[in-house]
């Protein structure tokens, strides 16, 4: 395995990724962020070079203080090869199965691979399942007119992070509190406050590209509110060249009627999350 961290092998990785898309944009969307200042401290791993057959993301091994922090250490892969992906998620220098840590990825062998490894190691797993959608033309989207009106549009502070974590289904805890705050201090987001700069609606983005955590205030919904949210945090990946796309469950119809109504397509791929944790950590 090695470690690409020249930036030429960097950008050319994000130029094949980009052919590869939208099979390659969990990993895609990491790598983009790595080349645009990496605020996330992240670091790319491959089989090889230049022929690569399978690609690695995570962060840096000071970032992750905490060994019970899944959501701090945040994995993709991508492979071209099965077989390639297993031999390098097997290797204690490309994964620490001794820490808890999440995986995302978008292809179907990625789940039966992690399953075995994480039975084999006495790893505790829990899966979930979502449906990938993609918007197949961002700069239209970021063409229409915002209106926000009474509301105010702007971005998330980090002060904000307690009332995002207590509208999570998968937070509530110290570690997602930690977590979001630093989405919104590292990665493009939007939202809309009240007149007396109370938050009314948001939608942050995180280390692999993706829309991520939106959500407005019941006594707001149906006003447009995401739309404008949405909107606004488009413009901001869009200036920077990412892809449009989100993970929905596939029960959350609400949010997949939404995402239908301002283009996004839904996809034939599953973004596979899977979170790890030691048994010796539970």
């Amino acid at each position: 395995m090695l470690i690409l961290t020249c930036s030429s092998k960097l950008q050319l990785l994000e130029r094949v990724l980009r052919k590869g898309l939208p099979e390659t944009m969990l990993v895609c969307g990491a790598v983009m962020h790595i080349n645009r200042g990496n605020p996330a401290q992240h670091e790319v791993v491959v089989d090889s070079w230049p022929e690569f057959k399978a690609v690695l993301t995570r962060p840096r091994k000071e970032v992750v203080k905490d060994n019970r922090d899944y959501y701090a250490n945040l994995h993709a892969a991508f492979y071209r090869e099965e077989d390639a992906c297993r031999t390098l998620l097997e290797n204690k220098d490309a994964v620490d199965w001794d820490k808890a840590f999440q995986l995302q990825g978008l292809q179907d062998g990625l789940y039966q691979a992690v399953k075995v490894m994480a039975e084999a190691r006495c790893v505790h797993t829990e899966p979930s399942f979502y449906q990938a959608l993609l918007h197949p033309d961002a700069a239209t989207l970021c063409q229409n007119q915002l209106r926000s009106e009474p509301l105010h549009l702007g971005t998330l502070s980090p002060s904000d992070a307690a009332l995002v974590n207590d509208s999570w289904d998968f937070a509530g805890n110290d570690r997602s509190l930690r977590y979001l705050r630093g989405l919104i201090e590292d990665f493009p987001n939007a939202c809309l406050r009240d007149q007396e700069g109370q938050l009314v609606a948001w939608s942050l983005s995180d280390a692999i590209g993706c829309l991520t955590h939106g959500f407005t205030l019941p006594e707001y919904r149906g006003k447009g509110c995401m739309k404008t949210v949405l909107q606004a945090l488009a413009r901001k990946l869009q200036a920077k060249d990412f892809a449009l796309y989100a993970a929905v469950l596939p029960e959350n119809q609400n949010s997949k009627n939404f995402l239908f109504s301002q283009g996004f397509h839904l996809l034939s791929l599953t973004n596979y999350a899977f979170l790890f944790t030691p048994n010796h950590l539970k």
